[in-house]
């Protein structure tokens, strides 16, 4: 396995800052315990120089090189969920939350046994049938997932 750094390791969990120079807190370059490339960190001081030191908060976004608007949702998501709620959270949904069971059992009772996979066509049926919009790739992914079981 080959040398794996610290930025290599923040940037596979999203936590690596893509603008590091904007840090101009003074302790982010005096110390190396401070890293600019670690956006957990960076937040982290950011609320905290806030709140300890009484900066306002639009100047503790400026020194830190963040906006505003992830002040506050740093903050809100550091208020519910402690030092856990500043590590980044992939977006969208986590599964194919529209292919429930019912919904497969429709894709497998109109899927013909040998004959190459219509998704387009079982999409289209979905939504007459169901109501539901289902994208012809996500029907692939389900049943290449359910053969692989």
């Amino acid at each position: 396995m080959p040398n794996v750094t610290k930025r290599d390791r923040l940037r596979e969990l999203g936590a690596l800052n893509a603008r590091p120079e904007a840090v101009r807190a003074p302790w982010f370059r005096e110390s190396t315990f401070f890293d600019p490339l670690d956006l957990v960190q960076v937040k982290y001081e950011m609320l905290r120089h806030a709140q300890e030191d009484g900066v306002n908060k639009a100047d503790a976004a400026a020194l830190f090189g963040l906006s505003r608007p992830t002040y506050y949702q740093a903050e809100a998501a550091f208020e519910r969920e402690g030092i856990a709620g500043l590590l980044p959270r992939t977006r969208g949904p986590k599964s194919a939350h529209k292919l429930t069971d019912e919904v497969m059992q429709l894709i497998e009772q109109n899927q013909h046994a040998g004959t190459p996979l219509q998704a387009r066509s079982l999409a289209e049926l979905l939504h007459s049938t169901l109501g539901i919009s289902v994208h012809p790739r996500s029907i692939e992914r389900s049943i290449a997932r359910k053969k692989k079981r």
